[in-house]
């Protein structure tokens, strides 16, 4: 209980309450007949048909047939509000699933998690399917289980004992092999997405498998995953067995001690002929179908949800998100005091102990080693990420304090992979300022160099084709954000696709524009254009400016050798 995967379906389960409620309400109903079952029964035998009384006794009959009724009309009345859980958990997931994997490629937190496909597509499908089969199968079960214990109680605590004995026996060696039942599950779940990585890996790149002649690689690559799916669904089969030995524990052997003992109960007048008779029918008919279904529910599908659930707790990452409300932000200074922040509460730091502090007016250039924390960085100067340590203000106010809405307006990240969407191409430049005029996009396409663009596409009007390459999105992206309110910049990689001279125009314009600039250098040219370079080398940061840095940082001197130099002059 104490799992990732049980704190994440009681955090989402916690949103359908009403709906629970009525799960609950009419489960209780659906708990009358097997409660009332034996004792109807026992009832039937001693007081009417073996008393020389039938037509009592057909009356305890009929009773327990109107329970049966209730019964039924419950299980009928249960699926609506079923369905009011299952469904929005689903989406809920969905959401959670998706949201991560977006936040982390465009926050470049890691790799593109190319897993998060069978997390989307296979494994919140079997979330959705397997929540309601056990709302459905286990709580029947429960019910029936608890409503069985209830009257055997009630109706010979003494057949009670000999029954609970092997009952709590096959519980014990049922608990202790779960941990082994979990953990092949969950070898079998990351085996599923294995396959699911080298296959959307081999896909991506199967033009440069085809130019390298690497096909019997990547198709050896492609079958180990798949033999270890093959290897990890065995081992859950095989696994499974041991459920066998748990069902003769629970479910046959009451029954054998029931009957072994009942001359010994007849005999002392512990019971009578009806309530032994009840006594076998409520084991045979109540506890032993009850036994069988909760050892495989919980052995097969609990661990399955619990295993999925886990998973997707582990691989959900989400930006930081504020309440409504807030305080709008102020044009003023970017401050970060003490910004520390890890993926992970055992994790290293990546950014550990930074201070900055940039004015209006200023142009920082943040270089690095791949990895080492650069779009973190970004994350967290923009609000998406929320430290673990220190703060972010702008205008001396704390982002999370902000509106989150206006935020967003102030503040602008334009990551590595461009987002352009199906429309006119006025709709994508102006999607941030939709007042914006046409003279106004066009003074900012000229200033970013796509003026040429949109004439070769066909002017404002035209409709965006899907055939653009990655540098035409980034243009389409960077003017975007040009056209914006945006006092505050941030270009992470965002020019990667263009060349060094229609990257330096970019940003050139961006610096011209006002506000504050933060560029997450992609060659060594944006860091000589910038006022301020800022050097992360993962064990500490340096400021300075590039002069400064290439004598004094032995980092930065050896990433200037490696990197294609701009002749442009630092300040520009």
């Amino acid at each position: 209980m104490r799992t990732p995967g049980f704190r994440l379906l009681l955090a989402e389960l916690r949103e359908s309450r009403g709906a629970l409620r009525r799960v609950a309400l009419w489960s209780a109903v659906e708990a009358l007949p097997p409660l009332g079952y034996g004792l109807l029964l026992a009832a039937a035998l001693d007081r009417g048909f073996l008393a020389g009384r039938p037509l009592e006794g057909l009356l305890w009959l009929l009773a327990m047939g109107v329970l049966m009724l209730a019964g039924a009309g419950a299980q009928y009345a249960m699926f609506p509000a079923l369905a009011a859980v299952v469904e929005p958990l689903r989406d809920r997931l969905v959401l959670r699933v998706v949201r991560s994997a977006l936040s982390r490629a465009v926050l470049g937190a890691e790799r593109p998690d190319t897993a998060a496909v069978a997390r989307l597509t296979q494994h919140v499908e079997m979330v959705r399917n397997l929540v309601s089969a056990l709302i459905r199968q286990l709580r029947t079960t429960l019910v029936t289980l608890l409503a069985g214990v209830a009257g055997l109680a009630a109706l010979a605590p003494q057949v009670l004992l000999v029954v609970g004995a092997p009952l709590l026996i096959a519980a014990f060696v049922f608990a202790r092999s779960l941990r082994g039942l979990a953990r092949v599950n969950r070898r079998s779940v990351l085996a599923r997405e294995g396959v699911s990585t080298a296959t959307t890996e081999m896909l991506e790149g199967v033009r440069d498998i085809v130019a390298c002649g690497a096909e019997q690689r990547a198709l050896a690559d492609l079958d180990r995953a798949l033999e270890e799916q093959v290897r990890s669904s065995r081992a859950v089969a095989h696994a499974e067995t041991t459920r066998t030995g748990v069902l003769l524990l629970g479910a046959q052997l009451p029954l054998v001690a029931l009957l072994l003992s009942a001359p010994w109960l007849l005999s002392g007048g512990t019971v009578t002929p009806g309530e032994l008779l009840a006594a076998v029918a409520y084991v045979s008919v109540t506890l032993q179908p009850a036994v069988r279904s909760l050892i495989a529910v919980v052995g097969g599908w609990g661990l399955q949800l619990g295993t999925l659930l886990t998973r997707i707790a582990e691989q959900s990452w989400t930006p930081l998100r504020r309440p409504p409300g807030g305080r709008p932000p102020t044009p003023g200074d970017l401050t970060a005091t003490g910004l520390t922040f890890a993926y992970g509460p055992h994790a290293e730091p990546v950014v550990a102990g930074l201070d900055l502090f940039l004015t209006d007016g200023c142009h920082l250039a943040v270089v690095g080693p791949s990895g080492i924390g650069k779009s973190t960085l970004a994350g967290l100067l923009t609000g998406l990420l929320s430290p673990r340590h220190g703060e972010v203000r702008l205008g001396g106010v704390p982002l999370p304090d902000l509106d989150e809405a206006a935020l967003r307006r102030t503040v602008a990240l334009i990551p590595q992979e461009a987002y352009v969407f199906a429309g006119t191409l006025r709709d994508n430049l102006a999607y941030l300022n939709p007042d914006a005029a046409d003279g106004q996009l066009a003074e900012s396409c000229a200033a970013l160099g796509a003026a040429d663009l949109v004439t070769r596409l066909g002017g404002l009007d035209a409709e965006v084709p899907d055939t653009l390459s990655q540098g035409e999105r980034q243009l389409i992206a960077l003017v975007r954000v040009h056209v914006s309110a945006a006092r505050v910049v941030v270009l992470d990689e965002a020019t990667c696709h263009l060349d060094a001279a229609a990257e330096a125009t970019v940003e050139r314009a961006f610096a011209a524009r006002g506000g504050i600039l933060v560029v997450i250098a992609h060659r060594i040219s944006s860091a000589m254009r910038a006022r301020q370079v800022l050097v992360m080398d993962g064990a500490r940061a340096e400021l300075g400016t590039h002069e400064s840095l290439r004598h004094a940082n032995p980092l930065y001197a050896g990433l200037s050798g490696h990197w294609a130099a701009d002749p442009a002059p630092a300040g520009t």
